[in-house]
Parts: C-alpha cells; structure tokens; sequence
C-alpha cells in the first residue's frame, strides 16, 4: 500500500546522501519534497503541515548541523516523527479484570467489520482466550450468515437468535433487535464462561443517524471494555472525516485498519490516529484469517522507509517453523550428516506456512529497490518445487548426485515441469546444500532455498552456487591446540556429535532472543541476499 510514497521518500534521501554538509536550503528542499509525498498519499493537510514543521524545526537543529552524517540524521528524525503520527507505541487491548471483556466493532458498511470480528477472534483464541461472536448486524443482507461461516473457520462459537435479513434491501426485518441480540449475548457469554465476547454491529453507506443511534445504544446496553473503529484503509481523505464523526457520535478506543494489502494509497493510516488522537491496535493484510497483525507503529514506519520489518518477520517465522524439526535439523548438521533434498522440501514447505512470500520478502530491507522484480515473483514456484522433490525416489533425495539424464526425464515428466527446472532446483540445492556445511560449522543463520527462485525475474534465472569452503589448514604448532583437534577428530568418527543449540526459529545459530530484545538496525542478514533476485 506505501510502495509510491515509500519510493519517493528513499529516493529524496538518496539525494541528501551525497552531501558532507546540509544548508538550510537542502534541508528546505528535502521538507518540500516529503510534504508533496505525503500529500500525493492523501494523508490529511493538517497532519502533513505539523509532520512538515517538526522536521524542518528538528533538521535545522543543532542534532543535524552536529552530527557526523548529517543525512542519516534527518532519516532518523523523519522515521521519529512518522512513529508519532502513526501513535508513538503499541499498545495492547484492554480486557476486563473481571470477564468477559466486551468488544465492539463499528464502522461503515463494507470496511470488512465481519471478518475482522472473525480475525480478531482467531487471533486471542490462539492466545488462549474463549472468544463468543456476536451478530448484532440485522439489517445487512446475509451478514448473520457470513459471521457464523466466518466463525466456524476460525473456531469460534457466534451467538445469532435472529437470522436478520435476507433480502436485497437493508430495511430491518419485523421483530429483529440488534440492542436486545447484543445484550443477550452478554448474557450467553457469562453463563458459558466465555472471557472475551466480541460483537458485530450494522453499517452504513455513509454516516447517518440511523446509524449513529443504533451503535449508541448498543454501546449503552453493553457496556464495552473496547469499542474499535474499523476502517478501510483505502477510502483515502474520507477516512478522517468517518473517524471523526465517528468519534463524536459514538466514541471509540482503537482504530482497525482493513485492507492494508490494497494498492491505494494509504493516507488513512497516516491521517487516523493523528486527527482523533485514538491508537491503532490491529491491521488486516489480506483475505485469510490468519492475514492480520498487531500495528506497531515504529515497524510501520520501517517499512514506509523501506528499512524493513526485521521483527515481524522473525515472528512469524516463530510461529510457522516447527521447534522439534528445527532442533533435529540443528542435531542433524551438527553430528556432520548430509543436508539432503527431503530436509530442504521440509525448510520450503515451513516458508510456504509463513504466509505470501512477497510479503515475507517484503519485510527485508532494501528490498524497495527490487521491487519491480518483487512484483514479477510467481507464488506458485514453491508449488513447483515441491511437485519436482515428491516425483523423485527416496534414494533420490537423499543422494541427488545419482540423478542422471534419464532419471531428470522421469522426474519432469512426473512434476509436469521440464528438464530444465529440474536442473535449476539441483543447482540451487547444491548452493543450499554447501550454505548449511558452513553453518553447521558456525557460519550463522540462513534461508535454505531462498536462492534466485525461478520466476523472479532478472537476467540470470538459474541460481548462483554458494563460494566454495575455505581450506582447512593443516595441523596446529600449538601442541595444546593439536591435542584439542586430534579429540574433536576422534569424537567425530566416533558419532559423538556436539550437542545441537536450542531456540533459534530455523534450528540453528545461537538461541533467538526475543523480538523487543532484537535491533533491526544491527540486525546481520544472509550474506549475498542481494543475488536473490539475479543481481
């Protein structure tokens, strides 16, 4: 969604990069050039103008005028001021000390208030809450419907007496209550020990006082710990004016942004939480319901600046990578066994868990300056990867180097691929192969497989091998130090491995500390990540 104002932004620091020095005039052509950017991504006047003069006022300081790189300082104050706007810091929701806390979705007709309810509600069951669905929304057509298909995938009970309306208008039906649904759903929710209840209310097309009674008076019979206000992040402008009157006529606590995988231009998101001075807790990044996140506004602003989102990324790597077959792939390298072609299907498939691998790349920083080649990346090549390694024997994935020209034939006519790709997943194979050796002897953490992927674009479509292993030298002069390799050499043909380290998401490396713990700034990443599209 920032792709545009992302990239006008990078570029406007390129150019403050070539200069030693930083006059008032740089400085003011620099604060031009983000005011048109921020403008063009329809964030609001008034946010643009305060965001503007805080960070000329900053960069003519005496921080700026300084500091040994003035250009790097200006980035670091403008990344500052865009972590304010965005709402400073996270923060988490509030439930009740006595449950069920009660959560309250409003907003207009067509922000994704159903899904989300679903979303949320899937997010603190996996938390170890007990979540109840609510649907308080009579007057959509098939909106009950929708919430209860919508809560039988994300395994949550709905609580829904009254089937609302099924016809194309949006009158409400004889007999249907939203208020009175709601309140005895609060009731069900306590008498089943449910500790969060969440309920979804009606929309409108636009804001209306129909619209703004019926919330407020759901909002009185209930009580909510939470009421969040769901917005599209796409409506651009209006988004200011709906999330105002929505904060004078109903009142609310959080903000939700829905739809942030659109290609708008995503001033509401940059607008919101300035103008009502209410924080965004959650973000919705695509259709699925797992496609949702909790906002931290200083890893939004990474992102905006395209220095990526190191931490989000480790997260979700946290969740998809499965800790016993990290730590017997860590045993496996470490006792010296081969990393085969089965172990690498298995690294693949735990990537292809983590979600949309653009988006994943996406979180890599620098990674602004591919994206044209980012865009072009075909999802379904982990498919074909995986259709290539299942039409082979087992003995064929555990030793690749019996595959002959035949034997390439077979396994093509089997994946319904070609020789060719056959050949290019051996070749990165090959490179992965020799990237988790040197691992396994210390050389850090990597992504096995992530080598120039077919499909990603560039000149060059077949993967590069990794360098060579260094040379191991000869014996030590050190008789201390000869004594030392000669037990080590011993305990190897013994199978007495070192013992594999614990903790790290790809099973290997130092134990992972968590994400607060982590500065993406001093972050190391994969050595030669910049080939990974062909470069």
């Amino acid at each position: 969604m920032f792709a545009t104002l992302s990239d006008r932004l990078t570029s406007t620091f390129k150019n403050l990069r070539t200069k030693g020095r930083l006059s008032e005039a740089d400085i003011d052509a620099t604060v031009r050039e983000i005011r048109r950017a921020l403008l063009d991504a329809d964030v609001a006047v008034t946010v643009v103008r305060s965001f503007t003069a805080a960070v000329r006022e900053r960069s003519l300081s005496a921080e700026v005028s300084g500091a040994l790189n003035p250009a790097q300082q200006v980035v670091k104050i403008v990344n500052e001021e865009l972590v304010a706007i965005l709402g400073g810091a996270n923060r988490p929701l509030q439930l009740a000390k006595t449950p069920p806390s009660v959560i309250m979705l409003a907003g207009l007709q067509g922000a994704g208030k159903t899904t989300l309810a679903g979303k949320l509600a899937l997010h603190l069951r996996e938390q170890g809450h007990t979540p109840l669905l609510v649907a308080a929304d009579l007057q959509r057509p098939n909106a009950v419907t929708q919430l209860q298909i919508v809560g039988e995938r994300a395994g949550v009970p709905v609580f829904a007496p009254h089937p609302g309306n099924q016809g194309a208008d949006e009158a409400l039906v004889a007999g249907a209550d939203p208020v009175a649904v709601a309140r005895e759903g609060l009731a069900t929710a306590r008498a089943r020990q449910h500790d969060v209840l969440i309920v979804d209310t009606a929309g409108r097309l636009g804001v209306d006082t129909e619209l703004m009674t019926q919330a407020s008076d759901i909002r009185d019979a209930i009580s909510p710990d939470e009421i969040l206000f769901v917005i599209d992040a796409m409506i651009g402008q209006d988004a200011v004016t709906t999330a105002q009157a929505f904060a004078d006529g109903v009142g609310f606590t959080g903000v939700v942004l829905t739809k942030l995988d659109g290609d708008a231009r995503g001033g509401a998101a940059l607008s919101v939480a300035s103008v009502t001075g209410r924080p965004i807790l959650f973000a919705s990044t695509g259709e699925k319901l797992t496609d949702f996140e909790v906002f931290h506004p200083d890893r939004m602003a990474s992102r905006i600046l395209d220095m990526g989102d190191i931490l989000t990324l480790i997260e979700h790597a946290e969740k998809s990578f499965d800790a016993e077959q990290a730590e017997a792939m860590a045993g496996k390298l470490a006792a010296g066994e081969d990393f085969t072609l089965e172990d690498f299907l298995q690294q693949m498939q735990a990537m292809k868990n983590m979600g949309s691998m653009k988006k994943m790349l996406g979180m890599l920083p620098g990674m602004g300056q591919m994206r044209e080649a980012l865009d072009n990346f075909d999802e379904r090549e982990v498919d074909r990867i995986e259709a290539i390694i299942r039409s082979m024997t087992p003995a064929e994935r555990r030793a690749p180097k019996i595959i002959n020209g035949s034997r390439r034939s077979r396994i093509a006519d089997g994946s319904g691929t070609k020789a060719s790709d056959v050949n290019q997943l051996l070749d990165r194979f090959d490179g992965a192969q020799k990237m988790m050796k040197q691992m396994a002897r210390g050389g850090g953490m990597g992504l096995p497989g992530m080598g120039n992927l077919p499909g990603m674009g560039g000149k060059k479509s077949r993967g590069r091998a990794a360098p060579p292993p260094r040379k191991v030298k000869g014996k030590s002069g050190n008789p201390a130090k000869r004594a030392e390799e000669e037990r080590l050499a011993g305990d190897r043909a013994a199978g007495i491995g070192p013992s594999a380290p614990k903790g790290s998401a790809f099973g290997l490396g130092k134990p992972s500390p968590g994400p607060e713990s982590i500065d993406p700034a001093t972050l190391q990443l994969p050595a030669g990540l910049d080939k990974l599209f062909g470069r």
